[in-house]
């Protein structure tokens, strides 16, 4: 009556999903029945084990199989229907009991003398197959131990015991080459690395022995290691109470500090190798069906099977799916490694500023915030005069200014500040009324010669430029003299652009210096013509190494546009990326600047290549908008972005430093969509005080706010001291709100 049932229900699972299968190409249909059978064989060994489909690990291995066939193919089938199939099939062919199971596994077994290697061997099998001495070694040279467990074939390397000392490298050395030797004609699925629960230790003794299996066998020998604790039913330890531990505080202690150790030895943090407890004692406690369990009441040998079947599963569906490796030491993690298109699509919508040559730095330019003609006559004639016409004034010392009432004290400085502020504005106009005529003089020259390198042979005067004649050198005395000035004030100006100066970290790892890397930095032209800049940072501290190499060269098309081709070195993670970009920016009205680039991206294996779009618009000479869009694609996937900026300035920017700058962006990436907002403000506060504060938000519900002040008056330092307490006794009122505050002050 049960088979009947069964056959009935696999029926309307197989005709439910049948649809979802026609609507596949021939390709997806290949690959959903290739991962089914690795999904049924898999299901038939759970069963064999006796666990259930609904198991935490059972789940997740059958939830990543799903995952990685949707995104190998490109669309998620029937998940449901595909699994409640696979179940119905699994459990069909396990009743019939005549249908065999293609599987097997190879499993290598390391560890320390005296750990319980063999006799974890044994308990494995159910039979005696390696032999156990508890007062020498038995294992003295690579064994291969094979037999059946439950219709699967299981074949074992056991190998001799290692030593932990760091004097007895050598030994464990040799040990392990002649291991390292036996695995190359039979390749291990599993790397058992065995070790004691009751090994009571919080210091890496075993890092020496864990670094030689790493520079002896690679650090991928670890990728799919799974580390056993014997002697797990021993009994846990007393705290720092004085009262014993509780058993799960035991194993969680333990195996983290066997999972840390690891970690130090292979050079990667990202490492989290699974645990599985194992009890080989006799007297072990049993269950009803004979097997024996923890004092947490799990029986250990189905455990440790499944995690190797388990692991053993993800790598023939890594294989089939030509996926990427994992990352490292995460046994249930999916072997895919898209490349990080989000970061290099924020790196291609930055706005760059092309290269200028050294004759174009006075001239307006389609990066320039400064635009020349919107100095007017009216302009120019409009308070030109102010400053000129204000009565004399007479600056007060400190001395006489501390003799004045509050009143006049700020009647002075309102006085001082405004007279100040006029004359910077002076000063400003009068720039920009000789840069405007430097242009119109260069735009005359090109249109009488044609050309404007014609512009560089003649002078200010209309004249033939002079020639440069050095000075001769300063009679120097024969010996240096304190009263003599001459060393004092001799120097050499330096031509070249050239710059090296190093990189400042307060927060770094040297307390000493701060120093943690070095910048280096160089302005030419290329034939004369073709301006480029070459910047590189290199940065070291003791755990790691980066690199950014940025360079661009421009060509300008009139006076409207330019174009910029560049070449970048960036560290990503571990790897470098080499990009080739290109941008174009053209002037299409006096206050739009449209702009068009590429890129393309050489990360590892991986191309990525992307394309860009930016639009600059001015209202007025306050508010400026920047919008940009693009999109990134490599390894068939495509990452798209958007972002907006508003800047809004002072009327009297630059003379004022009030700035306030709201951004918003948006990215769509593997089907998930990140907004983001950033509000950056800058004002002054007094006469002696300025502010500047920026605001982080994203839909994640996650921000920062980041407050930064500086002052030249003491009593304001003072009080910016107060708000750290401050949010410190707000926390104390309130534990269950995070709030994470940067205040830096200078």
């Amino acid at each position: 009556m049960l088979m009947e049932v069964s056959v009935s229900l696999l029926k309307m699972l197989i005709e439910s999903s049948w649809l979802t299968v026609q609507l596949m190409t021939e390709e997806q249909k290949k690959l959903h029945e290739k991962v089914e059978l690795i999904r049924v064989k898999f299901l038939r060994l759970v069963h064999r084990l006796g666990h259930s489909p609904e198991d935490t690990v059972v789940a997740q291995v059958l939830y990543r199989l799903s995952l990685a066939e949707g995104i190998r193919s490109g669309r998620q089938t029937g998940r449901a229907y595909s699994l409640e199939s696979a179940k119905m099939k699994a459990l069909l062919l396990e009743q019939d009991g005549n249908a065999d199971l293609d599987f097997a596994c190879n499993i290598l077994v390391l560890g320390k003398s005296g750990v319980g290697k063999s006799a974890t061997i044994n308990s494995i099998f159910g039979v005696e197959k390696s032999p156990t001495n508890a007062f020498k070694q038995e294992t003295t040279s690579v064994k291969e131990i094979v037999g059946t467990v439950e219709g699967v074939k299981i074949r074992v390397l056991d190998t001799p015991g290692l030593r932990a000392s760091g004097t007895d490298q050598a030994s464990s050395r040799r040990i392990l080459a002649s291991i390292k030797k036996y695995t190359k004609s039979c390749p291990p699925d599993i790397v058992l690395y065995v070790d004691r629960m009751d090994t009571l230790t919080r210091d890496q003794n075993d890092l020496p022995l864990l670094r030689t299996i790493t520079s002896t066998l690679g650090s991928s020998i670890w990728f799919n290691a799974i580390v056993a604790l014997t002697h797990a039913a021993s009994a846990p330890p007393d705290g720092p109470s004085g009262s014993p531990l509780s058993y799960e505080v035991f194993v969680a202690q333990r195996s983290h500090a066997v999972q840390q150790s690891i970690r130090l030895a292979a050079g990667d943090m990202r490492l989290m190798n699974p645990v599985a407890l194992v009890e080989n004692h006799p007297s072990c406690r049993r269950n009803k069906e004979g097997q024996k369990v923890l004092p947490n009441g799990l029986s250990w040998r189905p455990q440790m099977l499944l995690l190797c079947y388990s692991s053993k599963i993800l790598s023939e569906a890594n294989s089939l799916l030509k996926l990427q490796d994992p990352s490292p030491g995460k046994l249930f993690g999916l072997r895919l490694r898209p490349p990080p298109l989000p970061f290099l699509l924020s790196s291609l919508l930055q706005s760059r500023a092309h290269p200028k040559l050294q004759s174009d730095q006075h001239g307006d330019n389609e990066d320039s915030d400064i635009d020349l003609d919107d100095l007017s006559d009216a302009d120019q004639g409009e308070q030109e005069d102010e400053y000129d016409q204000l009565p004399p004034f007479k600056p007060l010392k400190k001395s006489q200014i501390a003799k004045l009432t509050k009143e006049q004290r700020r009647a002075y400085f309102d006085e001082y500040d405004y007279r100040v502020k006029l004359l910077q504005k002076k000063q400003w106009k009068e720039e920009l009324r000789r840069l405007k005529e430097m242009k119109n003089r260069q735009k005359g020259f090109e249109d009488d010669f044609g050309h404007a390198d014609m512009v560089e042979d003649f002078d200010q005067d209309n004249s033939p430029a002079t020639v440069p004649v050095p000075l001769p050198d300063m009679v120097l005395p024969p010996s240096f003299d304190c009263d003599t000035p001459t060393y004092r004030y001799r120097f050499l100006e330096p031509t070249s652009q050239f710059l090296a100066r190093p990189v400042l970290d307060t927060h770094g790892w040297d307390h000493d210096c701060g120093y943690d890397g070095v910048s280096l930095e160089e302005s030419l032209a290329v034939a004369g013509r073709f301006p480029a800049v070459l910047s590189a940072q290199v940065t070291k501290d003791k755990k790691e190494f980066s690199i950014h190499l940025d360079s661009s060269v421009s060509a300008k098309h009139g006076e409207n546009g330019s174009t910029l081709a560049g070449f970048d070195v960036q560290a990503v993670g571990k790897q470098l990326a080499y990009v080739l970009r290109g941008e174009t920016k053209f002037k299409m009205l006096k206050k739009n600047r449209a702009t068009g680039g590429f890129s393309v991206t050489f990360l590892g294996e991986t191309i990525a290549t992307g394309l860009k779009f930016e639009d600059q618009v001015s209202i007025g000479k306050q508010v400026n908008l920047v919008a940009s869009t693009g999109a990134v694609r490599a390894q068939g996937y495509t990452a798209h972005g958007a972002n907006l900026e508003v800047r809004l300035r002072d009327k009297d920017y630059p003379i004022s430093q009030a700035l306030a700058t709201l951004g918003l962006s948006l990215m769509s990436w593997h089907g998930d969509l990140a907004l983001g907002a950033n509000l950056q403000s800058q004002f002054s506060i007094g006469r002696n005080s300025k502010m500047a504060v920026r605001v982080g938000l994203n839909n994640k519900r996650t921000g920062q706010i980041t407050v930064r002040t500086s002052t030249s008056e003491q009593l304001q330092l003072a009080l910016v001291g107060i708000i750290p307490i401050a949010i410190s006794i707000f926390r104390s009122m309130k534990p269950g709100e995070s709030t994470v505050l940067v205040i830096p002050v200078e």
